[in-house]
């Protein structure tokens, strides 16, 4: 256990970093949004890219592992827009608490710590995981959130989709399969400028993460019911990864081509805190963004409990 810690311990550490340095104001409030553009836009694709052009092409695409966890996001999706009905919220709070359920910090987090535990061979899985959050999970909670009294659900969809699309991760990735297909290589100094800006991806990530999480926690108003909050920080932490392995399971024992390896790789995606900018989502969509940044929070906290047990207890 003394080994997990000595890894996943310093990525949560930055993040705390990240939030003390804002609440602090030595990081101002008004310079987060660029940090959080840098990571974005700049070092996470640079990551992505290099990730995507060391693997191969298959297991970039690999169906069993994109159905593995396209359902799983979908099934937890449903039942947590229908648990948030049922406790009398909204279609578009219960969306929003549907999306941070189902969608891990995986690009800011993810992706640098599963590679950092596992090795260059998490890589493949973990952006099938990225791909299906981006382009399937994002897109469905968007378009429900933006459908409530509106009866244009088909159009909200399209919306939500071209969000999606519009995206530099995706683009990113795919970039580096074509480069994986293609066997090519950047040249020289464009490889080394793409090498600094991934290099800089993960504690620039961490970091911002910590800020956002602090900004968020201030923007939110109002008072948040617990039984709105612990609810969903369970089924982040606990139900989605369970599923992803009863599901993921029972792909192997019907004999679908996967590994338990690559398994392991998925349930940890699934077992990650929740994304931080769905908090900045929910701010510009005009859903409870207090709600869903106390979620984002707890969970964070709590992953590095849970997140810890789950390596060690998948081995």
């Amino acid at each position: 256990m003394q080994a997990i810690f000595t890894v996943t311990l310093p990525f949560f550490a930055l993040v705390l970093c990240g939030y003390l340095a804002a609440r602090a104001r030595v990081l101002p409030e008004a310079a987060i949004p660029g940090l959080n553009s840098y990571v974005l836009f700049f070092a996470l694709p640079c990551l992505l890219f290099r990730f995507g052009a060391g693997t191969p092409i298959a297991q970039l695409l690999h169906p069993v592992w994109l159905a593995l966890y396209a359902t799983c996001a979908v099934l937890v999706v449903a039942l947590t827009v229908a648990l948030s009905r049922r406790m009398g919220l909204g279609l578009k709070d219960a969306a929003f608490g549907a999306l941070v359920a189902a969608f891990p910090n995986t690009g800011f987090m993810g992706v640098p710590l599963l590679v950092a535990l596992l090795g260059e061979r998490a890589a493949g899985p973990v952006i099938v995981t990225v791909l299906v959050d981006l382009l399937l999970t994002s897109s469905l909670c968007l378009a429900l959130a933006q459908s409530e009294g509106a009866g244009h659900r088909r159009a909200a969809m399209l919306q939500a989709l071209r969000g999606a699309v519009s995206n530099p991760l995706p683009w990113a990735i795919v970039l580096g399969a074509g480069m994986s297909v293609a066997q090519g290589s950047l040249p020289g100094p464009l490889a080394q400028i793409v090498k600094m800006l991934a290099d800089s991806a993960t504690p620039v990530a961490l970091f911002t993460i910590g800020a956002v999480l602090w900004r968020s926690n201030q923007a939110a108003h109002g008072h948040t019911a617990l039984r709105h909050v612990v609810p969903v920080v369970a089924i982040k932490l606990l139900l989605h990864p369970l599923l992803v392995l009863a599901v993921g399971s029972a792909f192997l024992l019907l004999g679908l081509p996967m590994t338990r390896e690559s398994l392991s790789v998925l349930v940890l995606a699934a077992a990650l805190p929740s994304a931080s900018n769905v908090s900045l989502l929910a701010e510009r969509y005009g859903a409870d963004n207090g709600r869903i940044a106390r979620i984002i929070l707890a969970s964070t906290t709590l992953a590095f409990f849970s997140f810890s047990f789950a390596v060690r207890w998948l081995g």
